[in-house]
């Protein structure tokens, strides 16, 4: 069997966004870590409710129940409400390692966040050409979530 040698571009991957939000940071981060866990869904809805431990090292899974599942990363760095990054081989079960970024910062009238998704590896075509749709799903979610709830009282930390 005869492969062509991958290069460097075919190795990686890229994406980045800036999701404006018009809800107050903590309401938003809040709603980013339901989006990402409990609350996820694919994009024609189907949902895929996912767990996430939101603390330095905390899991990022799909539990299937009976001790089944699937591990998508680790929480890499957490500093509520301003900074979520999570490491690990995500939705992609072949030979990759991911880092997802998500930045949170005030703006006027509301949270901007800045998201970036890079990964390293054998990327099979169909996650690379999907997930721009699947982040837009997740990012689209969180937003409207987030406004819906923006006159929410903060939680207590």
């Amino acid at each position: 069997m005869i492969t062509e040698t991958p290069t460097i571009d075919d190795l990686k991957l890229n994406v980045t966004f800036e999701i404006h939000v018009r809800a107050p940071l903590d309401v938003t981060f809040d709603t980013l870590v339901e989006q990402l866990g409990p609350l996820n869904a694919q994009p024609d809805g189907t949902p895929m409710p996912l767990k996430i431990e939101p603390w330095p090292g905390g899991r990022w899974f799909r539990d299937l129940g009976d001790g089944n599942g699937h591990f998508w990363g680790h929480v890499q760095a957490i500093k509520r409400p301003t900074l979520l990054e999570i490491s690990g081989p995500l939705f992609m079960s072949y030979p990759v390692s991911n880092n997802v970024q998500y930045r949170l910062s005030e703006a006027d009238g509301g949270t901007v966040i800045k998201f970036r998704h890079s990964a390293l590896g054998l990327i099979e075509e169909n996650h690379r050409t999907g997930v721009q749709s699947g982040w837009s799903s997740i990012h689209e979610r969180v937003r409207k979530a987030a406004e819906a709830l923006r006159s929410r009282p903060a939680k207590p930390r």
